[in-house]
């Protein structure tokens, strides 16, 4: 793999964005489906890959592979683990993290409604591959954990664990994960923007009359992870290049988690691993950890008064870039013929994942949510099925004006929310735990959890909208 086949690779993939950006502004249905443009590219290069066109032209050598070389397919191949890392170093920093008690006072049924979803997902996942997916279709038991992962980890989760995947030996878990991811954006774009019509007709969505209809402008903007808005003028200008400098920042975020998990694997190695034989900590991808970096980096930069050079728009330029690179990589090469032997269980999952999802929605949330639950569980859903991004498009739409206090509180939640699930340490370290101590016993810790969650949520919260 040389240096120019590595630059031919990033070359192709800017070509196919700029055609999935293209056809997302000449075809409308795709911008009312809220697509972002990496995920429209990420299936025109599926198309014309190995796994589309390269099947149907068997027979001609020249297109045997479809149009996309081998060389840079074997690159894209190891774009998702390692851009995972970016994505989620850069989730923290420049974000001013208030204090916990205010975090709990606008985002505490958030943060409990997110948990137990997302606890809940295991549990009904890991039943599924006990009672089903195992013994009927022999998976793995890590398949347990896919509706976890895919779906409220989404594209980067999914794609970014393939490496922990193969090296449990259940490698065709990554191409199920990222399937089971796109599954879950368009179903969760498609079944909210239902939910939201119903909930103006019953009268629970109580600002969606006042505009119904968003603007193309502002269609747009929603298909995107994050706002696209130009950075602002930063203080080191003169210096050092901006873009250069927070690069930087997130690259010492990913080395200090790095450190972190060596540190981790060390210390297992030489304590509880060398007791028992149980080994967790290699088979934890980095980016947790760098999230965690990305954590360390912005407190120290706080207390020392020197956060202010940290740009966050432009750490999220760094972090869509990351994002639609991985997303595109990942799509590019997924394998259709693993989803095709699979397709029974994959779409089982897929039903289980959705119909939890919106259960959750329907019946946890009006009980669990004081004040406003239709705005705030319809973005507590969204981020369930999906990604983050689905969540913020939900909630513009059921509260075009932010007349509620859904948007402040989802932003909020993250704070509590990633660093455990939807992609974070536990995520991270779930395929690990199940291979390590088997599904039963993940299964009851899951039970237990989500119960707590539950019952805390339902008793706490809901005596105060009594």
């Amino acid at each position: 793999m040389t240096a120019e086949m590595i630059g031919l690779s990033f070359i192709v993939l800017g070509l196919f964005l700029l055609i999935g950006k293209w056809l997302r502004v000449q075809f409308k249905w795709l911008r009312d489906l809220y697509l972002p443009s990496s995920i429209i590219a990420g299936f025109v290069a599926l198309l014309v890959g190995p796994e589309v066109l390269g099947q149907l032209m068997q027979n001609d050598t020249f297109l045997s592979n479809g149009l996309i070389p081998e060389n840079v397919l074997a690159v894209w191949d190891t774009l998702p683990g390692l851009f995972i890392n970016i994505i989620f170093a850069a989730l923290f920093l420049g974000k001013v993290v208030p204090n916990l008690k205010e975090i709990w006072l606008i985002a505490g049924p958030q943060v409990v409604m997110g948990q137990t979803v997302s606890w809940g997902q295991y549990v009904l996942g890991l039943l599924l591959a006990i009672f089903v997916l195992v013994p009927v279709f022999d998976l793995s038991p890590l398949s347990g954990a896919l509706i976890e992962i895919s779906f409220v980890g989404g594209h980067g989760t999914a794609a970014g664990l393939s490496s922990t995947f193969e090296e449990l030996g259940f490698a065709e878990g990554a191409d199920l994960a990222v399937g089971l991811a796109t599954i879950g954006i368009v179903s969760g774009v498609i079944i909210g923007i239902i939910l939201i019509n119903w909930g103006a007709r019953t009268n629970r969505a109580k600002f969606v009359g006042k505009r119904n209809e968003l603007t193309e402008n502002e269609k747009a903007k929603l298909g995107e992870f994050d706002d696209r808005e130009t950075p602002k003028k930063t203080r080191h200008t003169s210096s050092l290049e901006p873009l250069a400098f927070h690069l930087a920042i997130v690259g010492a975020a990913i080395g200090l988690g790095a450190l972190l998990l060596e540190g981790l694997i060390l210390l297992e190695a030489w304590t509880w691993g060398a007791w028992t034989g149980t080994h967790l900590f290699p088979y934890v991808p980095l980016f947790p950890l760098a999230m965690m970096g990305g954590m360390v980096i912005q407190i120290v930069f706080s207390r020392i008064g020197i956060d202010h050079y940290i740009d966050r728009e432009l750490i999220n330029r760094i972090s869509g870039f990351a994002l639609d690179v991985l997303i595109v990589s990942a799509l590019g090469t997924l394998a259709l013929s693993i989803i095709g032997d699979n397709i029974v269980p994959f779409l089982l999952i897929a039903a289980v994942a959705i119909v939890w999802n919106v259960f959750a929605f329907l019946v946890i949330a009006p009980r669990m949510i004081p004040q406003f639950w239709f705005e705030r569980g319809i973005g507590d859903m969204g981020q369930a099925m999906g990604m983050t991004a689905t969540g913020l498009l939900l909630m513009k739409i059921a509260d075009p004006y932010t007349e509620s206090p859904a948007l402040e509180g989802f932003g909020y939640k993250q704070l509590l929310f990633e660093p455990l699930v939807g992609g974070g340490l536990f995520t991270a370290g779930s395929l690990p735990l199940i291979y390590e101590f088997g599904p039963v016993a993940i299964l009851v810790l899951s039970t237990i959890v989500t119960l707590f969650f539950l019952i805390f949520g339902l008793v706490y919260f809901g005596r105060k909208k009594r």
